[in-house]
């Protein structure tokens, strides 16, 4: 279900560690507005430090949505997001409340935008195999990828498994390659109406903030976030376990590596998914773009009234 409404929503989105939180927080404030997440890990319960989640004293600020919804081993996608998504934003604007979105997960913003491509359905004994080929071959789903869907294998991590085994699942059921799907689809169903919001700062101090908080984040106590998620059984298999931070201080965990290989080893990950979702964002012309070192709020809402 697709709400429609006479005010958009407003997406405000960027780099990871650029300051989106704050200003999401800040605009919400201004508006009495509900923030909703657009963070494609922020969704898992217990990732709190290593995803940059908001606090309980931000959350304290304005309601927040769709953070904490699923257990890191419960299988999460666009499509479940977007259902979920679409479900809290009507259930907000049913009380003249108007909705921030916030996060850094460009796919996420497409589906709620323009809606999903009807391509096969999921097979869990596929994905288990492919799942299990992997484990045994690290390395294999980016190669298989590389050869059959080059065009999609250039812009996934080759160490992204849910959206490579997607592209192996799609491809092995239909005998096209999802880029072709996604391609002869467009993106063209009508979905949410919002103003989406770009905010960055000059490559020197994004990289030197995304330094320090890696740091930050492990005096936090990001390596103790890690054991306790293994203690409750959810291993460094899972895919939510193998993202930034979390792959990198398990390493550390196993004894492969030790903590400032990790921490130098985290940092270096985290400026490559700043880069891969600027090149994401950049692509898109509906996104209007600020200097988050200097972007006023007033600004913003302005944007979003069309003023």
């Amino acid at each position: 279900m697709v709400p429609r409404t006479l005010q958009p929503c407003i997406a405000i989105v960027g780099p990871t560690g650029v300051g989106k939180t704050a200003l999401a927080l800040a605009v919400a404030q201004a508006a009495d507005a509900e923030i909703v997440n657009l963070d494609s890990r922020q969704v898992y319960r217990g990732l709190d430090i290593g995803s940059a989640k908001p606090t309980a004293a931000e959350r304290a600020l304005a309601p927040h949505h769709l953070f904490d919804v699923v257990a890191p081993d419960e299988p999460f996608d666009c499509a479940r997001y977007r259902e979920l998504a679409c479900r809290v934003v009507t259930e907000i604007q049913s009380r003249g409340r108007p909705v921030v979105l916030v996060g850094g997960t460009g796919l996420y913003l497409r589906v709620l935008r323009n809606g999903l491509f009807a391509g096969p359905a999921r097979n869990p004994a596929l994905r288990a195999q492919l799942e299990t080929t992997e484990s045994t071959d690290p390395g294999h789903l980016y190669r298989c990828v590389q050869r059959v869907d080059p065009e999609t294998a250039n812009r996934v991590h080759p160490h992204d498994r849910v959206r490579l085994i997607r592209a192996l699942e799609v491809y092995q059921l239909s005998g096209r390659p999802i880029s072709e799907w996604q391609r002869e689809h467009g993106f063209r169903d009508t979905g949410l109406r919002m103003c989406t919001i770009g905010i960055d700062l000059d490559r020197a101090t994004l990289y030197a903030r995304l330094n320090a908080r890696c740091e930050s984040m492990v005096a936090a106590g990001l390596i103790d976030e890690v054991r306790e998620l293994w203690a409750r059984g959810y291993g460094p298999e899972l895919g939510p376990l193998r993202s930034i931070g979390y792959r990198e201080i398990g390493a550390y965990l196993h004894g492969q590596c030790d903590l400032a290989t990790a921490i130098v080893d985290m940092a270096g990950a985290t400026r490559h998914l700043a880069k891969r979702q600027l090149t994401w964002f950049r692509a898109d012309p509906d996104v209007r773009w600020y200097d988050a070192a200097s972007v006023e709020v007033s600004r913003l809402l302005a944007a979003w009234h069309g003023e």
